[in-house]
């Protein structure tokens, strides 16, 4: 059941992220499976900070080892038997001491962690646009890791003692090697047997249920990125960061004017499309993959100078208000099987000019994500179909477009005069 609920969420955040214009990805094969080992698997952006990427990688690569043993706990109940793969002899120790380090780890990291976000309060990660559900989205996660590793090393505990004292099956595996776990004897030894057990399997039965809760709690959650990292840095632009895409219909129609004779003398009965985006149609499912994708971490807006100088642009915001669009768009067509008006839009009801307008596109918030989200992308093509939907632009752009026209430089005065500097020197 907890596997039927989790495909049929994955399922409906597809269905969200294909509503999005087709853009192809596929070129350049090996330059994205290398984007892939470097960027999801090891993160070369985080290491930038070497302290907190360490920390990170602990939580990243314990919790998905670790979790590894699911399996045999699962089969192990299936089955009716007890710790199923220990036949494999020392390397079943060797694996179980390793992922018992990494237990440990991973709760000291997520300690460090829930300490620097309630205590130390560092300033990214208790933003105004962080407070309600992303702010204890957080918490619950490394809450909920901490709880997970702790019934890992109480179950090996446990087990580790029964198996001591000669009880029933728990005589016939190697658990009194296993170290880490054996440190907390001291905890457990004042119990009798019957006790213990039931530690054990409460530990036991509490661990796959947390899993299989937290499996099913990822779709609602920014801790989705440890699944939407990989295909996302596959699909990551190849372009030089500085290059912005251009468009295909308006290069056409400066041809026409420019060339009037190539111009089509028939009307197209085709329906124009909007210059740049207005809601989440608009976009490219690049655009909502990298909504989902997003991690809340605020690398992003912790780098953009319009942020830092208080403006009410955020790179981080403007990912998670397109992921709530397009949460909001999907329940629509779940609930009408088809998209019913519901007077809203991306632009406007979730995300402002203003934002749009202070953006400097300077591409700090595209260097610094580690997971290869572009909000610069998303905010371009909105901001496009401000200037050349709505010809909604400041003031000071107008100027600078009528200079361009007319001038073909953004600076009033003539094209003849444009090497008058070089006699003049």
């Amino acid at each position: 059941m907890a596997i039927t609920l989790f495909v049929k969420n994955c399922r409906n955040i597809a269905h969200n992220i294909r509503l999005g214009r087709d853009e192809d990805l596929n070129d350049h094969k090996a330059k994205r499976i290398k984007n892939v080992l470097l960027l999801a698997l090891g993160q070369k952006k985080m290491f930038r900070n070497p302290l907190v990427a360490m920390l990170h990688l602990f939580v990243y690569a314990g919790f998905i080892i670790i979790n590894i043993e699911i399996f045999e706990i699962i089969l192990d109940g299936i089955l009716g038997y007890h710790r199923l793969f220990a036949g494999i002899g020392e390397w079943y120790i060797y694996l179980i001491n390793a992922f018992e380090v990494l237990a440990l780890l991973v709760l000291v990291a997520c300690i460090i962690f829930l300490i620097r976000r309630n205590m130390v309060k560092v300033k990214r990660l208790a933003s105004s646009d962080l407070i309600g559900f992303p702010h204890s989205d957080a918490n619950y996660i490394l809450i909920s890791e901490i709880i997970l590793m702790s019934l890992f090393l109480t179950m090996n505990s446990c087990d580790t003692i029964l198996n001591m004292r000669g009880v029933g099956e728990y005589v016939n595996t190697p658990t009194t090697h296993f170290l880490l776990s054996s440190l907390l004897h001291p905890l457990f030894n004042g119990l009798n047997n019957s006790t213990l057990i039931v530690v054990e399997r409460s530990a036991w039965w509490l661990h796959i249920v947390g899993i299989l809760a937290f499996m099913n709690y990822l779709p609602y959650s920014k801790h989705l990125h440890i699944i939407l990292a990989f295909p996302n840095a596959y699909y990551a632009s190849l372009k030089p960061k500085g290059e912005m895409k251009n468009m295909p219909e308006i290069q056409q129609e400066v041809l026409y004017t420019m060339q009037p004779e190539l111009a089509p003398t028939e009307s197209s009965s085709e329906e124009p499309k909007n210059f740049g985006a207005k809601d989440v149609f608009d976009l490219s499912w690049k655009n909502l993959l990298d909504a989902y994708t997003c991690t809340e971490c605020g690398r992003c807006s912790a780098a953009c100078p319009a942020n830092m100088t208080g403006k009410i642009l955020s790179p981080r915001t403007i990912m998670m208000k397109t992921r709530d669009r397009l949460e909001e768009v999907g329940r629509n067509i779940s609930k009408h099987k088809t998209f019913e008006d519901d007077g809203k839009t991306l632009l406007y009801n979730y995300i402002t000019e203003e934002e749009l307008n202070a953006c400097t596109t300077c591409n700090a918030c595209v260097q610094e994500c580690p997971v290869s989200i572009s909000p610069l992308d998303i905010i371009l093509q909105m901001r496009r179909y401000l200037v050349m939907d709505e010809s909604k632009a400041p003031q000071e752009w107008n100027a600078m477009f009528n200079n361009v026209e007319n001038n073909f430089a953004p600076w009033q005065f003539s094209p003849d005069d444009r090497d008058k500097w070089a006699t003049e020197a």
